[in-house]
C-alpha cells in the first residue's frame, strides 16, 4: 500500500480501470468532501509483472478529525465510500488490502474505519422468482467477520439499488418497462411536458424544488451551499466534456419547471443521485418522461448501466422507500443487493461509545433539519 501523489486526471484514470469503478471514489467527490471537514487520503496497491508495475487496488480514504486534543484517545474517523476497488474474488488480494486498511486505522488513531464496496450479495427481490445469491458475497461477509469487522448500524449509502442495462436498443428498454410506465411516458408527452437541460443559473431553483420535495416526503437534506458545490463542480466538468460529470434535466409544463433530476456519469455508468418535484401538474406524469430522457441521454453518452441509486433494505410495503422503489422497478431495472457498510473498530471502547451516542444525536439533528427546511420554505 502506498500513498498517491498524482493529480485528478491520473487518479480518476486509475479508478476507472478498477473492477466496479464508482463515482464516490473519484477525485472530485473527495474534493467536495474536503470542503466539509474530510481529508482525502488516496491509496493504491501495486504488483510487479513482466510488463512493469500494475495497480491492482485503489481506495480514496476520507479522514475526519473529531478530537484534536484527546491525549491517548482515538481522534478520527475513516471512511472509504463505495470502496476499496479491487477484484473481490481474489481472496489473497482482498485479505492483503483489508489488513492494510486495518493497520491504517490504528496508525491514524481512528475510532473505526468504514467501508461499503459494491460487493454483490445477490440480485432480484429475495423470495421472488429469478432472485439469485452469490457465493463470493457470502464468503467476503464471513471473512470480514473473522477479521473483526462488524456490520455497521449507520449505513451511509444505500445497500441495495436498481440497475438498468443500457446495452439494449431503445425499443427494448421501453419494452422492459412496466406497461403503466410506458403509458405514463406517452401521457406526459401528450400533455405537453417537455424536458430541457439545466444551466448554472437554474441551481437556486433546483435547490428550492429539492427542499419542497424533502418537506413533502419527509427526508432530510443539507444546506443549499453543499448542493451548489456538488452540482457546480460536476456540471462544470460536463460543460468541458470531462468525467466525472453531471447534467441537470428539468421537466416543464408551459415553461414552468415541475420536476428535475441530476444525472451523474463516470466510467460508462450513469447515476441518479438527486431527484425533485413539485405538486403542480403531477397528474401529467413529468417524472416518468424525465426518467426516460435520462435513460436516453445516458445511453447516448456511452453509459452501459444506469444506477437508480437506492432500493429498500426490506422489500416490504412498510419500508419508507417502497413507493419510490416501485416506481424504479417500473423502469425495467434489476434489483442488486450488496454487502452494505462494515466497520472495523480500531478501538472497541470508543466504538461502543460512538455507536451508542451518535445515532441519538443524528436523530435529533434530522428532526431539526426537517423543521428548518420547512421554516426556510415558509419564509420565501
Amino acid at each position: 500500500m502506498q500513498g498517491f501523489d498524482g493529480g485528478a486526471a491520473e487518479w480518476n484514470a486509475i479508478v476507472a480501470r478498477m473492477p466496479m469503478p464508482h463515482l464516490l471514489q473519484t477525485w472530485q467527490w473527495a474534493q467536495v468532501k474536503a470542503a466539509y471537514g474530510w481529508k482525502p487520503m488516496p491509496l493504491t496497491w501495486t504488483k510487479q509483472s513482466s510488463s512493469g508495475e500494475t495497480c491492482v487496488a485503489a481506495a480514496m480514504v476520507l479522514k475526519r478529525q473529531i478530537l484534536r486534543r484527546a491525549f491517548a484517545a482515538p481522534v478520527s474517523l475513516l471512511y472509504v465510500p463505495k470502496g476499496p476497488l479491487l477484484d473481490w474474488t481474489d481472496e489473497n488480494l482482498r485479505d492483503h488490502v483489508l489488513g492494510d486498511l486495518q493497520a491504517l486505522a490504528k496508525r491514524e488513531h481512528a475510532i473505526f474505519l468504514k467501508l461499503d464496496p459494491d460487493v454483490v450479495l445477490g440480485t432480484g427481490v429475495p423470495g421472488e422468482i429469478g432472485s439469485t445469491e452469490t457465493e463470493t458475497g457470502a464468503e467476503i461477509r464471513d471473512q470480514l467477520k473473522r477479521r473483526g469487522w462488524v456490520f455497521a448500524s449507520d449505513q451511509i449509502q444505500f445497500r441495495n439499488t436498481v440497475l438498468i442495462d443500457l446495452a439494449q436498443p431503445e425499443g427494448e428498454l421501453l419494452r422492459r418497462m412496466g406497461q403503466k410506465m410506458r403509458y405514463n411516458i406517452r401521457l406526459a408527452e401528450k400533455k405537453g411536458v417537455t424536458v430541457r437541460s439545466g444551466r448554472a443559473e437554474d441551481l437556486p431553483l433546483l435547490y428550492r424544488m429539492y427542499a419542497e420535495t424533502s418537506a413533502r416526503d419527509g427526508f432530510v437534506i443539507r444546506e443549499e451551499g453543499y448542493y451548489q458545490r456538488v452540482w457546480s463542480a460536476f456540471m462544470d466538468a460536463e460543460a468541458d466534456g470531462l468525467e466525472p460529470a453531471a447534467a441537470a434535466l428539468i421537466a416543464e409544463v408551459q415553461e414552468q419547471p415541475v420536476a428535475a433530476l441530476f444525472l451523474f456519469h463516470f466510467a460508462q455508468r450513469a447515476y441518479y443521485l438527486y431527484g425533485m418535484s413539485r405538486q403542480a401538474h403531477r397528474e401529467k406524469m413529468p417524472n416518468h418522461l424525465l426518467q426516460w430522457e435520462a435513460i436516453r441521454r445516458a445511453k447516448g453518452g456511452g453509459c452501459r448501466v444506469y444506477d437508480l441509486w437506492g432500493a429498500p433494505d426490506a422489500f416490504k410495503a412498510h419500508d419508507p422507500m417502497w413507493g419510490v422503489f416501485r416506481f424504479k422497478q417500473g423502469l425495467g431495472g434489476e434489483v442488486v443487493r450488496t454487502l452494505g457498510a462494515w466497520d472495523y473498530p480500531a478501538s472497541g471502547f470508543w466504538y461502543r461509545m460512538y455507536t451508542g451516542v451518535v445515532p441519538r444525536v443524528l436523530h435529533l439533528m434530522r428532526m431539526r433539519g426537517r423543521e428548518q427546511t420547512r421554516r426556510n420554505l415558509a419564509a420565501t
